[in-house]
């Protein structure tokens, strides 16, 4: 039997961690060069002095070779001199025939430094060239200079100047320099990192609140919000956004509560009602027609229940973003025509007058089952709110890239206060939609949904006491 190596997830680095990362980094990136260019300049330093120093020996010396080409004293007395007086960093000079022979050379300057050690000498005419450095046999640093120098007047005859200065020195110097930068550099990002923490848990601060209230976020504590007085602008905003979020939450966990309050009310009554009229049957003997005439109210509580179940699972799926509806080209006054017809008979029996106002030709992109449902709806409901000897008028009409249908009735009229909320699930108006008719407040509701498949719109106008208006737009493509 084989086992299957389940490989951990990688745990990401939290911001804080991130941040502080950032931050060292960049920082000890700028104090580390700017120790290297401090560095660099100390050395560029050093070699300038140095070859300045060389340079000026070449022209002393050259001095002495053109104006006193006889007397060697001089020259031997220099290079003496200046290996004997200096305590610190040697000097030493050579100072070569035509052939190539020594003719003044500082003491123990051949066990360091032989001659074909030199670099090529620069012309006679010519300043000295940039020293080089180099290392002697026994392990010492010398920045050395070779020039040529006139003997004389004449110009045939000429000299080498060797000359070289001990770095001895300086380079115990560069070396304990470097060590102190190290030590600087340790120390310098163990402070950034120091730093960085800081600054990013100081900064990261308000984040930590926003996510500790996030965590103490539940279903009983949606009124909560964040305090967004005093964060930087880009958390204000966020903590903006949250509690935006938390007002949605809440209003929907809110209608979700009425709308499960609502449900089980609306089932309770007909499931009471059948159980009720099941136990007063089952309660003694009876004759056939009297359990017929209880098992015809079951049957209406029963055809109650299928309305209410149907209307809710539709109002589900509508709300699922997967549903697809079957869209064709619709002829509105042929369907306006169909629900008058429908409905002619309720109008004539309640004594409402039903008119339709809808030119031909009006074709838009619609499902017909679902437009007939919404369509239904609204005339029904225009009818059960309208007194006798009222009416209730169908109009459609094209405006601009829409198509606009009005249901508009004489009835009774909405408060105010109730339009915001006529278009909820299971909200009655008083006086306006009783439990006695049948109705549950789902009819509506059902409207909006068809609409907001269809990519329109539903609005309702109402004046108390005159009538009320609803509007269906639709896009005519």
């Amino acid at each position: 039997m084989s086992s299957t190596h389940v490989r951990k997830p990688t745990v990401p680095w939290s911001l804080a961690a991130r941040l502080t990362a950032w931050y060292a980094g960049s920082a000890f990136l700028l104090i580390l060069a700017a120790t290297a260019f401090l560095y660099w300049a100390l050395v560029a330093n050093l070699d300038r002095e140095d070859d300045q120093y060389l340079a000026d020996k070449v022209r002393i010396l050259r001095a002495f070779i053109r104006d006193k080409p006889h007397d060697a004293a001089p020259l031997k007395q220099e290079a003496e001199w200046e290996w004997a007086a200096s305590q610190h960093a040697q000097f030493c000079v050579r100072i070569l025939d035509g052939t190539g022979r020594p003719i003044v050379e500082t003491p123990g300057m051949q066990a360091d430094l032989s001659p074909d050690l030199f670099p090529a000498p620069s012309a006679a005419d010519a300043e000295p060239d940039r020293g080089v450095e180099i290392d002697s046999p026994s392990g010492k640093s010398f920045r050395v200079l070779a020039a040529r120098a006139t003997v004389g007047a004449s110009e045939d005859a000429e000299r080498v100047i060797q000359v070289a200065l001990d770095r001895t020195v300086e380079e115990d110097l560069l070396t304990r320099y470097r060590r102190d930068l190290w030590i600087v550099l340790g120390t310098a990002l163990i402070a950034c990192t120091f730093v960085g923490y800081q600054i990013a848990r100081r900064g990261l601060q308000p984040v930590t609140e926003i996510t500790s209230m996030a965590r103490r976020i539940r279903s009983t504590t949606l009124n909560e919000r964040i305090e967004a007085s005093g964060l930087p602008a880009e958390l204000w905003e966020l903590a903006g956004t949250f509690n935006q979020m938390l007002d949605r939450l809440e209003e929907s966990f809110n209608r979700l509560a009425q709308f499960s309050a609502d449900i089980a009310h609306e089932l309770r009554t007909p499931v009471n009602n059948l159980r009720g009229e099941a136990e007063v049957a089952l309660g003694q003997a009876r004759a056939p027609e009297e359990y017929r005439e209880v098992l015809g109210s079951c049957l209406e509580e029963c055809s109650r229940l299928a309305r209410i179940i149907d209307s809710l699972l539709f109002l589900a799926r509508a709300e699922s973003p997967e549903i697809q509806i079957a869209r064709e080209r619709v002829d509105l006054a042929r369907e306006l025509t169909a629900a008058c017809e429908f409905y002619e008979a309720a109008a004539a029996e309640a004594g409402i007058a039903l008119r339709l106002n809808c030119p031909a030709g009006l074709l838009v992109p619609l499902d017909r089952t679902l437009f007939q449902r919404a369509l239904g709806n609204l005339v029904a409901n225009a009818l059960a709110h309208t007194a006798a000897g009222g009416t209730v008028v169908l109009t459609a009409d094209r405006n601009g890239d829409t198509l606009r249908v009005d249901i508009t009735d004489s009835g009774c009229g909405i408060p105010a206060a109730h339009l915001p909320h006529v278009f909820d699930r299971f909200y009655r108006v008083d006086g306006a939609r009783s439990n006695a008719s049948g109705r549950v407040g789902l009819g509506l509701a059902i409207v909006k949904s068809i609409a907001s498949l269809h990519r329109g719109s539903v609005s309702i106008h109402s004046t108390l006491g005159k009538g009320t208006r609803v509007t269906l737009v639709f896009p005519s493509d």
